[in-house]
């Protein structure tokens, strides 16, 4: 088994795709506040430029969230930043939608554009 991976991996984007979307429902964190696990429906879209994120990177990227305690909103935008900076796309989406907790669902959108 291969362990969290601090940044996602890239390769050449083939021609003539404009758009990439990833979706899962398997992101986890931890409330910073309760310490409880936290679990997260995301969906990141980008527009590639010359790279295309690696599947496999990106779901191993995503396990170093497990133990970490993070905010949605801020969990959403570190997720768009790491796209942007090593992808280097013309722009990226992160939907984060968690699961209710005390019977309010948060929803935060991270937008970011070259």
């Amino acid at each position: 088994m291969r362990h969290a991976i601090d940044h996602v991996e890239v390769f050449p984007a083939p021609a003539n795709v404009t758009s990439v979307r990833f979706t899962t429902d398997e992101l986890a964190s931890v409330c910073p506040v309760t310490q409880q696990p936290d679990l997260a429906h995301v969906v990141i879209e980008y527009g590639p430029d010359q790279w295309c994120i690696e599947s496999k990177s990106l779901k191993l990227y995503l396990w170093g969230f497990r133990d970490r305690a993070v905010f949605a909103e801020a969990l959403a935008a570190e997720l768009a930043g790491e796209v942007m900076i090593t992808a280097q796309p013309h722009h990226v989406t992160v939907t984060l939608t968690q699961r209710p907790r005390g019977g309010i669902e948060v929803q935060a959108v991270a937008r970011l554009e070259r």
